[in-house]
C-alpha cells in the first residue's frame, strides 16, 4: 500500500485540490484508493460531500492517521491519500511519518517558497521522500514557464528540494470540477488541466516505483533525506 501525504505549513498552497484531483484521477482508473482529511477546515470532505458517491471512500482524523492507514492495509486498498492542515501539528508529523512520499504544493511566490522549508525539515527529519509542486502558476507562454515559477524554482534549489519538473497551472476547470465534486479528468477529460493532473499522477507513481525498488529511479522528482 502507498500514502501520499500533502503538506505545506502555508495555507492555500494546494493541498485541498491536488488531493481531491488525484484521488478522482486514481478512482478513475479503477484501483483502491482511501482519502483521509486531517483537515479541520474540511475542504476536502465538502467536495467529497458533492461528489456524492462515496468513491473514493473518506475517513476524517484529528489528531492521528496511524489506526486509518492500519485499516486501510488491511482492507487492501492500493493508495491512501492524506489532506493536511497548513501548521506543524501532531496529526502532520504523524502523517509524514506514515508517509510512502510527501507532496508539498507551493504557489510560485516567495511567501509560498519560503514557506516550504519546514515541511522539507520534518520530512527530512522523518527521513521521507518528497517533492516540492508548483502549484496554482501562470500558463504557459509559446511552452516556456513564467518568470515567477523560474524565480520559484530557483529559491528551493537553494534549499536543495527536488522539485517536480512540471507545473499546476491556475485553470478555471480545477475550480469548476471541485465545484461539481468531479476531477479534472471528469469534467472536462481533454483539457489542459487534466493533462497536467495526469502528468502529476505519473510522476508520483514513478516515484512511488522506485521508493518501492520496483523501478528505475530516472524521471522521479522525490528526494530521500540523508
Amino acid at each position: 500500500m502507498n500514502v501520499i501525504v500533502f503538506a505545506s505549513r502555508k495555507g492555500g498552497a494546494g493541498k485541498s485540490t491536488l488531493t481531491a484531483h488525484l484521488a478522482a484521477h486514481v478512482t478513475k482508473a479503477s484501483k483502491r484508493c482511501l482519502l483521509v482529511d486531517a483537515d479541520p477546515q474540511g475542504s476536502l470532505t465538502l467536495w467529497h460531500k458533492l461528489r456524492g458517491t462515496n468513491e473514493p471512500p473518506l475517513r476524517t482524523a484529528t489528531r492521528s492517521v496511524g489506526e486509518i492507514v492500519a485499516s486501510a492495509k488491511r482492507d487492501g486498498v492500493e493508495w491512501v491519500f492524506i489532506d493536511t492542515p497548513p501548521n506543524l501539528s501532531a496529526v502532520v508529523d504523524d502523517a509524514i511519518r506514515h508517509a510512502t512520499m510527501v507532496i508539498i504544493p507551493a504557489r510560485p511566490g516567495v511567501f509560498d517558497v519560503n514557506a516550504v522549508q519546514e515541511t522539507i525539515q520534518s520530512c527530512r527529519s522523518s527521513r521521507k521522500p518528497y517533492a516540492v509542486v508548483l502549484n496554482g502558476a501562470p500558463a504557459l507562454r509559446d511552452e516556456v514557464e513564467s518568470r515567477i515559477v523560474t524565480i520559484a524554482r530557483e529559491g528551493l534549489a537553494k534549499f536543495k528540494a527536488p522539485v517536480w519538473g512540471g507545473q499546476i497551472t491556475n485553470r478555471a476547470d480545477l475550480l469548476m470540477a471541485l465545484g461539481e465534486g468531479q476531477g479534472a479528468r471528469e469534467y472536462a477529460a481533454e483539457g489542459r488541466a487534466a493533462y497536467e493532473i495526469s502528468r502529476l499522477w505519473a510522476a508520483i507513481e514513478r516515484s512511488v516505483k522506485a521508493i518501492r525498488g520496483a523501478g528505475a529511479s530516472s524521471g522521479t522528482m522525490h528526494k530521500q533525506a540523508a
